[in-house]
This record gives structure tokens, sequence and C-alpha cells, in this order.
């Protein structure tokens, strides 16, 4: 009887071949990057600032140690901009539109590879889901771009005009945070009709695709998944305290109370998690700097171009926090009940977050050149920023040493894809040995 030939090529699993391609697609990125075509004259990048840029744009984070809008050329920002667009929507994204052009059917292991991307609960229907993401992001991101226009076309000529629109346009849905403007957005802080755009592609990218699809199809269905009502919950609460917090604390001191809370508004949503600024933060309170931190850890929802812990999974442990109160030991809300092991995934990804942070601030305040007058907040904030996928800074990305550079790269990376994959194989390999049917003896241990 013959023996099936072995293969030598490994078996991987979805969430590992999207993890290489991501990486593939970082490395491209910054090989062309490096190139000097993509460079203004006169200007040079090292292959680690090019890697960091590149990183950064495939992970729509926006943390950068050389100012882009002065070192690359029209060229560069546009391998750029095709880099957000590939990490924001996914590679798989242009896989679906490749097949829809051509005719073809997509693979079953094409699907289970779009699930994994999407974080949905199973692959079908996942190319409809799909096919709904790229159509609503196109309308939106063409919106944005058309309001965006309004302003800079008359500002900046027709040409550049719109190239700056559709630039901004995109960075802010996918949740980057780029800008070609070298200051972000400070110098619009007294213009209120960009930061509001601004704002609105941003939450638009980063409430997530699942819940937009319950929304645009609910009179369909004539239902909201739990999914849906936690993201608006938690979404809400974040960004009305955000807003008021801010306004009280590091708003505007001139100009009308209209500017001053539009830019409360605005350090509400950017660091949930698109990274554009309007006011210094180097000016920021304490209280400032602790509510961003909090804001950026937590970040945008689930299936959507924001990073973080996300929105949902906080709302998960709100419902278990009040059902242990209410004598519950289930999580419950909305006349649902949340499966043990989403708790129990939520819990690991926290904790696992909190410690991933922890630890690279407390190895980054080793390694690099804290300025006297700062304190640990100067490191967390860029750790978090990173891991988040925010893009915020208060000053320490250009001045970061080759280690650090590394370890945020990898942060940046791990924020994007890493600990959903980590989550991910816990969760499956738990399920796994549950079915060897062995219990162990109970025991108590004192806690609190």
């Amino acid at each position: 009887m013959l023996k099936k030939k072995e293969s030598f090529i490994p078996k991987i699993s979805t969430v590992q071949f999207i993890t290489i391609m991501f990486i593939v697609i970082i490395f491209l990125g910054a090989f062309l990057l490096w190139l000097p075509f993509t460079q203004r004259e006169g200007q040079s990048i090292s292959f680690i600032n090019a890697l960091f840029v590149a990183t950064s744009s495939v992970c729509v984070t926006g943390l950068t140690p050389v100012n882009i809008s002065e070192v690359f050329n029209p060229i560069g920002h546009t391998i750029m901009l095709l880099l957000i667009e590939l990490g924001g929507l996914g590679f798989m994204s242009v896989v679906l539109t490749i097949a829809i052009l051509l005719k073809k059917r997509l693979s079953f292991q094409s699907r289970l590879i779009m699930k994994d991307m999407l974080n949905a609960d199973s692959h079908g229907g996942i190319v409809r889901l799909l096919q709904f993401v790229l159509r609503f992001s196109l309308i939106v991101q063409t919106a944005g771009a058309i309001l965006l226009s309004i302003q800079f076309v008359p500002e900046y000529g027709l040409a550049k005009g719109i190239y700056f629109s559709i630039f901004h346009a995109v960075s802010a849905f996918c949740n980057a945070g780029f800008d070609l403007f070298g200051n972000s957005l400070i110098g619009y802080q007294s213009n209120p009709y960009v930061l509001m755009v601004i704002s609105l592609l941003i939450i638009a990218g980063g409430f997530g695709f699942i819940v937009w699809y319950d929304l645009i199809f609910y009179k369909k269905s004539h239902k909201l998944s739990l999914h849906t009502r936690l993201a608006f919950i938690v979404t809400g609460i974040l960004l009305v305290t955000g807003t008021l917090i801010f306004y009280f604390t590091d708003s505007l001191k001139t100009g009308s109370w209209v500017v001053r809370l539009v830019n409360s508004f605005f350090l509400s949503v950017t660091p949930r998690t698109a990274g554009f600024v309007s006011i210094d933060y180097a000016d920021f309170s304490y209280a400032g700097i602790l509510l961003t931190i909090v804001l950026m850890f937590i970040g945008g929802t689930s299936g959507s171009t924001a990073g973080g812990v996300k929105t949902t999974t906080i709302g998960v442990l709100g419902l278990q926090v009040i059902s242990l109160f209410k004598g519950r030991e289930a999580a419950e809300g909305f006349e649902r009940t949340v499966p043990m092991a989403i708790v129990l995934k939520s819990f690991v990804l926290v904790f696992f977050a909190s410690m991933l942070c922890f630890v690279s601030a407390l190895i980054l305040s080793l390694t690099e050149n804290v300025p006297q007058n700062s304190g640990i907040e100067y490191v967390l904030f860029e750790v978090v920023s990173a891991f988040a996928t925010v893009g915020l800074t208060m000053g320490l990305t250009p001045d970061l040493t080759t280690f650090g550079k590394g370890l945020i790269i990898m942060l940046m990376f791990i924020g994007r894809v890493g600990l959903y994959t980590v989550s991910f194989s816990l969760i499956r390999q738990s399920s796994k040995a549950n079915k060897n049917n062995i219990t162990y003896p109970k025991e108590t241990v004192l806690v609190g």
C-alpha cells in the first residue's frame, strides 16, 4: 500500500497566514519607502525609519520618527496611502476585488481568512459582509474627501487640494492619523468644519463594519445585535464623558465656546484611535494626559479600522461586573447572556494588554532618554499609543534609539495582529483540552 507523500510545507492556520501576509506587506512597503525615488530631493531615510513608517502605515498607527511631509514626495505619500488602505481594510479586500472583477468564486480557505480578519462569528455570508465593507468604505471615504475639498481646494489649489482631501479622508477613516501638513491639525484648531469632518470619518471607521451592517439593514432584520448595542453605549459614554472633561481641563483658552467645544469633542474622538492632534499634548494637564491614555487603551470597536482592547471588550466586562453585583454569575444584558468563553477572552485580552504596556514602558524608561521635566507619562503615553495603534506622541518618537524603534514597531504590529491571534489560540487550546473530559478537584483561593 502506497504511503501518502508528506508535504515539506508546514500547514498554517488562517491567523498565522494573516500574520505572515502583514509582515510581507510591511517589509515590501519599507523597501519601497527606503528607495530614493519616494523621497524629496536632498532627503534620505534609513531602513529602520522606513520600516517604522511602513509598519505604522500598515498597522494604521500614525507614529513616525520623521516628518513625512518633508521627507517623502507624492510617490512616497501614495505608497503610504496604499499601505494604510491595505492595513485598514485588510489585504483580503484586494483578493475579493480581483475575484469580483474576474467573476471567480473564492475558496473555502479564503473565506476562513476573511472571517478571521473581520473577527466574524462564522464564514457564512462572509463574502457578502466583505463586499459591504468595501462599498461602505469607498462611499464614506469619497464623501469625506468631497467635504474636505471644500476647504482644501480653495486653500491649496485644485490638484494639491484634491490630493490632500483624499489622503486625509483615507487616513481619518482608517484611523491612521498621518497628515501632510507637518503639524497635524493644529493649524485648523480654529476651524470647526475641518475638525468635525475628520471626527466623523474617525468615528465611521472606528465604529465597526458589523455595527454599520446592523444599522443599515435594520429595516430588514428589525433587530440589533448585542455587539452593536454595546458598541453604541460604550462609544457614547466615552465621547460624552471625554468631551465634558476635556472642555474643562484642556480646551482652548481663546475662541468662541463653539470652537472650544468642537476641539474638546475632537480630543475625545482622536485617541480612539486616529492620532490627529489639534492641540499640542506638551501643553496638556495631567488629567488630560491620563484621560487620553485611558481612551487610547480602550480604542474603537471590534471589526473596525481602530485598535485598542475595543469598546465591546470593555462592554462585556462591564456587563459581567453589573451581573455580579446583581448576584448573577453570567454576564447578562438586553435579555441576552454572553457566553463565558467571550467573557474569559475579554479578561485575558485586557490582562495581556495591560502587562504588555507595563513591561514595554519599563523597558523604554531604561533605554530611552526621558527629559528631566517629564515623568513616566512621557513613556507610557508612547507605549499605549503604539499598542493601541493611535499615533499620538508627547515627543518621544523622533528621539527613539534603534532599540526603542524596534520595540515600538513590535508594539504596533502586536496591537494590530498579535493579541488577536494569541487570544484566539488560547480559547481554541482550552476548548481542545476540555475534550479530554478531565476535571480536577476544586480548591478555594483567598482573593482581594
